[in-house]
């Protein structure tokens, strides 16, 4: 069968923020990593998603249309 390949969809990130406004945060406890966009205002992180390897960041900035950092 013959399969057609989805067009990926650039998501939109939260009103106000930019490619400037993605950071990334470590746990103590864990180790655990996770990268979204820092609200300057209440300094917590929106559409946050857990990071796993360096792809998973890359694959993060491409979802929102932004090239991904040269050095991660």
């Amino acid at each position: 069968m013959l399969f057609k390949r989805r067009k990926q969809e650039v998501l939109v990130p939260p009103a106000g923020l930019g490619r400037d406004d993605i950071q990334r945060q470590s746990s103590i406890c864990t180790g655990e990593t996770i990268i979204g966009f820092l609200d300057p205002k209440s300094g917590r992180l929106l559409q946050a998603v857990v990071v796993c390897s360096p792809r998973d960041i890359e694959d993060f900035y491409r979802s929102y249309g932004f090239e991904p950092p040269k050095q991660l």
